[in-house]
């Protein structure tokens, strides 16, 4: 039987469309070179999204990946769509029914599907998407503000608040059937400190202001600020309740960085304060010294180890974001970030060629291409870095709640027990090195999918070359 030379072709090009894609060779100073970048890695993310499937969650992407991944993922679209596809609706209508369809039966974003899953941090991150609808002015729903829902969110998690173990701080977990309920952590509280930091400068509330220090406080107090031996600024990870937060968990991670640097640097921008001025410089530059290398952006706790799992995979996102945020409400740190953003985004950019859809991202942005790496945490991480070239100041909000406005020169920060940055406590107080996966704090890390698992591989193509080119 003679098959159609045409049929063979369509074959042979569907093969090797993956491999024939050369990295994206992005232009840092053409808007529509960085957008171009950013829909590779949009629309892969996409890819993973379970509302597009038959009989699928609205608002949800496809396991691994956890309801939390959700809320990092459509606060890096509403992005793309606010600076690159503005008048795309029907990607607005996606981005719009994704995020409220998670409101919850309160409205805080509580909603009683995840309860086997969702943690304080989880909501926190959920709150850092509504607020990037807050300060996009995206389109509110019926009824509703995006800016009321933060608040909601933010009581909510401010209502648990636990003074009863380690002297104040949120657990990990809402739920005290999750593993995790007695770990209190970085990214929990973080996350509190970084919604109230920007709840203050958007609605002008002295509450907010003052939550946010005492959060700041407390993570001194206890010691998740610190410093290692040589002085040098860190955010360790948490500590379980059991023995008081005593014995700390000395892990660092991006989004740590990420969420508590931009926090900080809202909170100089609405004070004008040198202390405030003075934890974000030092926060930065652990930042920058620690999770790059040749000023490309990695995830450098785990990264060596070939062993990061779903969720640290994801992680780049939000340090990306809070790196951008950071350089747009404190301009005088802009010139030294943006180099090393700049870099890491040519090197996202270059890695979103691989998979069979040719639109993959990776997890190592040195190569110049695809390294073989995929899933939503590298899409969504790639997507953010490149959108940091390019995203703006926040706009001015059109629907403030009705507060009572301070001005900065009625803002006292409370300092730490040190006089200006962080903690005087140092690294050799703790003593535990256990890595923690999200989800189970006992788990070791799930390895790295590689590209032979669900990817046909270079050779195994060409070796099928001959034989297709004798039916020609």
């Amino acid at each position: 039987m003679m098959v159609q030379h045409s049929h063979i072709i369509t074959v042979i090009l569907t093969l090797f469309t993956p491999l024939l894609i050369s990295a994206y060779d992005l232009d840092i100073n053409s808007h529509d070179s960085i957008c171009h970048a950013a829909k590779l890695a949009a629309d892969g993310a996409w890819n993973y999204y379970d509302g597009f499937k038959y009989g699928g969650v609205i608002g949800m992407f496809i396991p691994p990946n956890y309801w939390w991944n959700s809320g990092q993922t459509f606060g890096g679209l509403l992005d793309y769509y606010k600076f690159c596809d503005p008048k795309n609706e029907t990607l607005k209508k996606d981005i719009f029914d994704g995020m409220y369809s998670q409101v919850g039966d309160h409205f805080d974003f509580v909603p009683l599907n995840q309860t086997k899953t969702e943690g304080n941090d989880d909501q926190g991150v959920w709150g850092m998407a509504l607020l990037e609808a807050v300060e996009r002015n995206f389109t509110n729903p019926k009824g509703h503000t995006w800016l009321k829902l933060t608040e909601n969110l933010f009581n909510s998690m401010n209502g648990r608040w636990d003074t009863k173990h380690c002297g104040g701080g949120l657990r990990w977990q809402i739920y005290k059937w999750n593993n995790g309920y007695n770990y209190k952590n970085t990214i929990s509280n973080g996350s509190l400190f970084h919604i109230a930091a920007r709840l203050a400068r958007i609605t002008g509330n002295r509450t907010y202001f003052d939550i946010a220090n005492k959060v700041w406080k407390w993570m001194d107090d206890v010691g998740f600020l610190g410093e290692d031996t040589k002085g040098n600024f860190w955010l360790f990870d948490g500590a379980e309740i059991e023995d008081d937060c005593r014995k700390i968990t000395v892990l660092r991670w991006s989004y740590n960085y990420g969420i508590v640097l931009s926090g900080s640097a809202y909170m100089y921008n609405i004070t004008e304060d040198e202390v405030w001025k003075n934890r974000t410089k030092e926060i930065l530059d652990a930042s920058l010294s620690f999770f790059f290398h040749n000023k490309i952006m990695q995830e450098t706790t785990c990264v060596d180890k070939d062993n990061c799992n779903n969720d640290q995979r994801s992680f780049r996102s939000l340090f990306a974001r809070g790196l951008v945020l950071t350089s747009l409400v404190m301009p005088e740190t802009r010139s030294k970030i943006m180099p090393y953003l700049k870099k890491s985004a040519a090197g996202a950019a270059a890695s979103c060629s691989g998979g069979s859809d040719g639109i993959s991202c990776g997890m190592d942005w040195s190569k110049g291409k695809w390294d073989g790496v995929y899933g939503l945490g590298e899409q969504v991480s790639a997507l953010e870095t490149i959108m940091s070239l390019i995203v703006k100041e926040p706009d001015p909000i059109k629907h403030k709640t009705t507060s009572k406005t301070v001005s900065k020169t009625t803002l006292k920060t409370t300092t730490s027990k040190t006089s200006s940055t962080t903690s005087s406590k140092t690294s050799s107080k703790t003593s535990s090195s256990t890595s923690l996966s999200r989800k189970d704090p006992t788990s070791t890390a799930l390895i790295i999918k590689k590209n032979s698992e669900s990817h046909l591989s270079t050779s195994s193509l060409i070796k099928f070359v001959p034989f297709l080119l004798q039916l020609l």
